[in-house]
């Protein structure tokens, strides 16, 4: 019995010694078709990247003619089977846009967006890939609105979007913990906040959203000088009926309900303020008269 195993295992270990001699043959000296013939072998065998050696050296002898058409799919779905997910959807976009009347179209259509989708990072990285899957799965479902793949389209649509969301709130709240260093990050946290409300109706971070952005308008109002503090008192306020018309069962509702009220205080010693000096300055005047 043994020695069946060992005869096996020679007999399979030599014919893949001739595959792969016969292979680097064929990569390295072989004609193009041969090379062509290769690689839709190593393609059909799941040896993709093997395959893509072999598609490289053939695709400019192939090109313009009717075969290209196969090999372009080829090329683009060796890439996503070897995860080479950018290279993949840039693949697939291409494929459509070179050959529109190819009964593949559709398909690499959607698979397009999905590999940008793979491709995409964690939302704190460079979101070039997510945005390019947007793009991509809105026009496959604006372009094939009956095909049987736009319910997942919107899915990893939906996904993506949130993705976006939530890189732009922690850059809002990215501001607003490093203010203690730069005052001016309090007014961009603001900013930052009230365009993550404004590009992402109905967002999931809304409330808590509408909470930091009051936080940080009560709290740059504290650190301003007097001078300033009337204008940014008044800003804080604003954010805080805001939020609290918004949220009126908020978890944030006590902790916004005690920074308003010091912010009501501080109203009343401000105004107070602004009055005595106005007077001052009326008395000024009516003494140079």
């Amino acid at each position: 019995m043994q020695k069946f195993k060992n005869l096996a295992v020679l007999i399979a270990s030599s014919l893949l010694l001739f595959s792969c001699g016969e292979y680097q043959k064929v990569l390295n000296k072989g004609t193009t078709s041969d090379q062509f013939k290769m690689a839709v072998k190593m393609y059909e065998g799941q040896k993709f990247d093997k395959a893509l050696r072999l598609f490289e050296k053939v695709t400019p002898a192939y090109r313009g003619k009717p075969q290209m058409e196969r090999i372009s799919f080829m090329v683009a779905q060796s890439n996503f089977n070897e995860k080479n997910y950018t290279e993949s959807g840039y693949y697939f976009d291409r494929f459509g846009k070179n050959y529109p009347k190819s009964s593949k179209k559709e398909e690499a259509a959607f698979l397009s967006a999905y590999s940008y989708k793979l491709a995409s990072p964690r939302f704190s990285l460079d979101p070039t890939d997510t945005n390019k899957a947007l793009e991509s799965f809105q026009s496959f479902i604006n372009t094939y609105p009956d095909s049987d793949k736009v319910e997942e389209a919107n899915k990893h649509y939906k996904e993506l979007r949130t993705k976006l969301e939530e890189k732009q709130f922690e850059i809002a709240k990215t501001y607003y913990r490093t203010a203690d260093y730069d005052v001016r990050n309090y007014k961009a946290a603001m900013q930052a906040f009230d365009n993550l409300l404004e590009d992402y109706l109905g967002t999931k971070f809304k409330e808590e959203a509408l909470f930091l952005k009051f936080k940080a308008a009560h709290d740059y109002e504290l650190k301003s000088t007097d001078r300033r503090k009337q204008e940014r008192i008044k800003i804080a306020l604003e954010a805080y009926d805001k939020f609290k018309y918004s949220f009126p069962e908020s978890k944030f509702l006590d902790e916004a309900n005690e920074m308003e009220a010091t912010l009501q205080k501080e109203k009343v010693r401000i105004d107070a303020l602004v009055e005595k000096m106005k007077k001052a300055t009326k008395n000024t005047k009516e003494i140079i008269k």
